[in-house]
């Protein structure tokens, strides 16, 4: 079944998500950071092209496959850092909000390695990929 191109049809709407990845490219998050952020609301979302397309990013920047791998069950791997499961852990509450919202035990320890621009930057990353993902899964983008 064919399925709508937004980009085809809506080049306005893509033109505003890219201006979005602009915004997080120049940001001060490590790429390594975006690439997992942006892999684990995949994973979460179940968005097999962004799964892919940030895998391969993912590997480009230098991050092992074991911790990629990882990433489905993060909370209990000793593979990531304080500061990564801190973000990890808010990146899981905002992609699963329609299930839980974000509380203070999960915001407050960003702020020990993240910045008031940076955890800004961080929310913008998830709600970002998030949309990528919702528009992958919705158009069934291959």
């Amino acid at each position: 079944m064919s399925r709508v191109d937004i980009q085809s049809i809506e080049p306005n709407a893509y033109k505003a998500m890219f201006e979005l990845e602009q915004f997080i490219g120049q940001s001060t998050l490590p790429k390594d950071i975006q690439e997992l952020v942006r892999l684990r609301a995949s994973l979460i979302n179940q968005c097999h092209f962004c799964i892919g397309m940030h895998t391969s990013a993912a590997e480009k920047l230098g991050i092992e496959k074991e911790k990629l791998e990882a990433l489905k069950a993060w909370p209990e791997s000793v593979l990531f850092n304080d500061k990564e499961k801190a973000i990890l852990a808010m990146t899981d509450h905002v992609t699963e909000l329609s299930s839980r919202h974000v509380p203070d035990d999960i915001y407050e320890p960003l702020k020990q390695y993240l910045s008031n621009s940076e955890i800004a930057q961080l929310i913008m990353l998830i709600v970002t990929i998030n949309a990528w993902n919702r528009i992958g899964v919705a158009t069934a983008m291959a």
